[in-house]
């Protein structure tokens, strides 16, 4: 099939675009910057999502689309409300709308299991307005969609906005990790590939109209994470718990992101997957390699 993915040179994009192209599906991409992860038989589009036209022209004969793009870090939502509407609810209508006009089979949405609680602030909100369009463009335009809940992503390619790749710079090259948290949070972490190779798999016609939930196959106390990074990294590693000061880490979740709502999702597991051990160790390769390469890179 013919597919374009919004967003698709970013962290979760880039790697969805592989697993496209890997199933045999023809790719374009359409992002702000150009894509580091570009494959030789994938299209690349340089545009902005609130440009309609631009939207439009990049829509034209595509069968599927994936909406990767807009505003995904919680903390810069809680400081940026306008930036967040803007990016993300503003551009998701632009989305639908040149998808209904150019008629595509479905539109398939990043979300998060933000939307299930009452924590994530801006970020959260601005997910829940989305899903809302998006049924409300299904309901009365007829346009068939899939809404992915993903839960706490890590693997290669992310930055420092990723927090798991945060935690593991800091013990690499920090030699300690200092977070705002008691250490007793509920996190479920998925790799990004596993996620990837799932939001591949949700195409088939079963997950049409349905809200899906992608996360970790096991829920994982956050204490046990950072103790599982100092193991990998060395025992000198220290890990700093500081007082939560009512500023922005306020907006994540303790326990669960749950709390009572009527949507229900239908969580998809896979029986392979990345070994959160294994993973953490590929993010630390990664992020030692590149950070070799800029520093020979900076001596020249």
């Amino acid at each position: 099939m013919k597919i374009i993915v919004f967003g698709g040179s970013g962290f979760v994009g880039s790697h969805l675009a592989d697993k496209l192209t890997e199933a045999g599906h023809e790719v374009t991409i359409f992002d702000l910057n150009p894509s580091a992860y570009l494959q030789e038989s994938q299209r690349f589009i340089q545009g902005n999502i609130l440009d309609q036209k631009r939207v439009i022209e990049a829509l034209e004969g595509q069968e599927i689309v994936y909406h990767f793009a807009g505003l995904a870090d919680i903390d810069e939502a809680m400081a940026k409300p306008i930036e967040t509407v803007q990016a993300n609810v503003l551009g998701t209508v632009n989305l639908l709308e040149a998808a209904r006009q150019v008629e595509v089979k479905r539109f398939i949405f990043a979300s998060t299991i933000y939307v299930y609680s009452d924590s994530g602030g801006f970020y959260r909100a601005s997910k829940q307005a989305c899903e809302l369009y998006i049924e409300e463009y299904q309901r009365l335009f007829g346009l068939n969609y899939s809404i992915l809940r993903y839960g706490t992503l890590f693997g290669r390619r992310a930055d420092k906005n990723n927090s798991v790749h945060r935690y593991l710079s800091q013990a690499l090259f920090e030699r300690k990790i200092s977070i705002q948290a008691n250490g007793d949070e509920m996190r479920e972490y998925i790799h990004v590939e596993d996620a990837a190779r799932a939001s591949v798999q949700i195409l088939d016609e079963e997950y049409k109209n349905q809200n899906i939930i992608l996360t970790g196959h096991h829920p994982m106390r956050f204490r046990d994470l950072l103790n599982m990074i100092r193991e990998i990294v060395g025992e000198d590693v220290v890990i700093e718990y500081l007082p939560v000061d009512g500023g922005p880490s306020l907006a994540h979740y303790n326990l669960t992101p749950y709390t009572f709502r009527p949507k229900i999702g239908k969580k998809l597991v896979s029986h392979y997957y990345l070994d959160m051990g294994q993973g953490l160790v590929d993010c630390l390769d990664e992020i030692y390699h590149s950070s070799r390469e800029g520093i020979e890179g900076a001596n020249g």
